[in-house]
């Protein structure tokens, strides 16, 4: 009875230590079983396998360096206003971009625009017409 337990405790050690490097090729069986899109799961997962081997890193850890260098104060914001649980570190550093971004992206069409109205030979004759006070 001990014997044939302890060959089922050194079998089971034995292929947890030799299946260890299988962990992402088994992360496509749950799919493989019906339950999920297998094609997805075998495109998501060669993409992090790729990110990783390109640049060291995975995708995560590239999103947590993302968050670390946008919100340094580590402060909390909403993704959705009006869900209380989307509360989180990542939305805060995504919004401060887009600020910043939408801000920058203003101030360009301002100049565009004034350059295009002080060329603009239509506005020119609107300003100088009697019909329209511009």
């Amino acid at each position: 009875m001990l014997r044939e337990i302890m060959k089922k405790i050194t079998g089971l050690i034995f292929t947890l230590i030799f299946l260890s490097g299988c962990v992402e090729s088994v992360a496509l069986l749950g799919p493989m079983s019906g339950s999920g899109n297998m094609a997805q799961s075998a495109l998501s997962s060669s993409v992090s396998y790729g990110v990783k081997k390109q640049t060291g890193k995975s995708p995560s850890e590239h999103v947590m360096e993302y968050v670390k260098k946008n919100n340094p104060e580590g402060k909390k914001e909403k993704c959705i206003e009006f869900i209380d649980q989307t509360n989180s570190k990542t939305c805060a550093a995504i919004k401060a971009v887009i600020k910043e971004d939408i801000s920058e992206k203003k101030i360009k069409i301002a100049k565009i625009k004034e350059g295009i109205f002080s060329k603009s030979k239509i506005e020119n004759l609107a300003k100088n017409s009697d019909l329209l006070d511009r």
